[in-house]
């Protein structure tokens, strides 16, 4: 079927939108190996750079000044969503796997596609958020319960969900979302100690509390996590589809120095072992069977042949690989001796610059934009595949076609899956949903381990 054209999303370009993947990667990456993370002047002098490359300087001077706004950085906090995907897309918008597929462009992608009952034991549907952003599942909180929607993310270890007195730093209430506190349910316990969590972009501050909570059926009275009573407008907004995050990393990162729920899950014995496991779904394949399992596999979801488990090679309680090999089309690259932080909480790949260029060597059509980012042929087949415990995984050439970088022309360039990023060792790649779509993901808190296996 013949590639169709695609609108672009309102007042987003591709390029700024891949900018503001990069900062939020820089930023997480920082935190993750330990690291000062750039100043917010420079990653927003980086984003400044892209506007005024795409838009050029008048069209810049209009975006901070207009109704009278004189602070650029709000302006672009508003203007740039999470992860730098916009949660809406203009209607008639489709993205580039959909008309790859040869679907109509008749309908944007909704806020959230639902996923499908689950398969295993102990698990919950993984929704998807707009095109492949982020993943969601619902958990029960308080009494009487009540239904949170929560964004899933292996790279934080903080619980939290919105205060009944959430203030957004934008100004106003928190959204139009579910919120938490003694009005609304009888087992709240407020223990008035604050907490704050920043990431790659967004932060939230608070308290921390006690209240019950019930994760696939398992229930857990009096846990332990946050209550937001500020959060950045990342969160606070009304097109931001969840309720709260729950950061399923080991417990030695939380800010609020409390057990994840599922170490308090493995504890309590619910669970045999305090194990996580996704099966992360992609939009454009229409199947919804996102999935995250707590406690053991879902082996329904992978080639059990395949399954390989390696140790967990960071020290701060990130989840990090050893990664044995990166291929392209068959050919090494020769990036030996590098690990890979795996991240649902990332979008793209973050790698070091000599890296990237690397890796982009191979590709036919690609080329730098020299900031940081590169395009490759929006309709490539190159096989862009990493080795870890000996068993290679491959990158669908549809995620490594991110975006075209003019939605008017799917056929021609596309903003690369894979981009390059200043902050971290000179050996340590920040590896998102771009790979973590094309396999089966699971961490072992008890043994200290990170698994791999690939998908059926």
């Amino acid at each position: 079927m013949p590639l169709k054209r695609v609108e672009q999303a309102r007042g987003l370009h591709p390029q700024i939108r891949l900018q503001q993947n990069i900062n939020h990667g820089m930023r997480r990456l920082a935190r993750m190996t330990g690291r000062e993370a750039p100043s917010s002047s420079s990653l927003e002098q980086n984003l400044v750079k892209r506007v005024q490359a795409v838009e050029g300087t008048e069209a810049l001077e209009r975006r901070f000044n207009r109704m009278g706004v004189p602070r650029r950085e709000v302006v672009l906090e508003k203007r740039f969503s999470r992860y730098g995907v916009p949660a809406r897309q203009k209607p008639g918008s489709a993205s580039l796997i959909s008309l790859k597929q040869g679907k109509k462009a008749a309908a944007a992608a909704p806020d959230v596609s639902k996923a499908n009952t689950p398969t295993g034991n102990n698990s919950l549907g993984l929704d998807i958020e707009a095109q492949d952003v982020g993943y969601l599942a619902t958990v029960q909180i308080g009494t009487p319960p009540r239904d949170f929607s929560i964004l899933m993310d292996s790279g934080s270890a903080d619980f939290w969900v919105g205060a009944e007195n959430c203030q957004s730093d934008a100004g106003g209430g928190c959204g139009n979302h579910k919120f938490l506190g003694a009005q609304s349910s009888s087992s709240f316990q407020d223990t008035g100690a604050p907490f704050s969590v920043t990431y790659g972009t967004g932060q939230v501050s608070g308290n921390i509390i006690k209240d019950n909570i019930a994760i696939a059926g398992l229930a857990l009275d009096a846990q332990t996590f946050g209550v937001a009573t500020s959060e950045s407008v990342d969160f606070s907004s009304n097109t931001t589809p969840f309720d709260g995050l729950m950061g399923l990393a080991q417990a030695t990162i939380s800010q609020q120095r409390t057990p994840t729920p599922v170490d308090s899950l493995a504890t309590a014995g619910l669970i045999p072992d305090s194990i996580v496991s996704f099966k992360i779904s992609r939009l454009a394949d229409n199947l919804n069977d996102g999935e995250i399992t707590f406690g053991g596999l879902d082996d329904t979801k992978f080639d059990p042949k395949t399954l390989i488990t390696v140790p967990n090679v960071n020290q701060q309680g990130f989840w990090e690989a050893a990664l044995d090999a990166a291929t392209v089309d068959g050919t090494d690259t020769g990036l030996t001796g590098r690990t890979a932080i795996l991240d649902t909480g990332t979008t793209l790949l973050v790698v070091p610059a000599a890296d990237a260029v690397t890796l982009h060597k191979q590709i036919q059509g690609a080329q730098s934009d020299g900031q940081g980012g590169f395009t490759i042929p929006c309709t490539t087949n190159a096989s862009v595949a990493l080795t870890f415990g000996g068993q290679e995984f491959t990158i669908d050439p549809r995620d490594m076609a991110f975006q075209p970088v003019d939605p008017n022309n799917p056929q021609g360039d596309c903003i690369s899956g894979i981009t390059s990023g200043s902050v971290g060792g000179a050996k340590e790649w920040l590896v998102g949903d771009v790979f973590l779509k094309n396999a089966y993901f699971s961490t072992d808190t008890s043994k200290n381990t990170v698994s791999l296996a690939k998908l059926v």
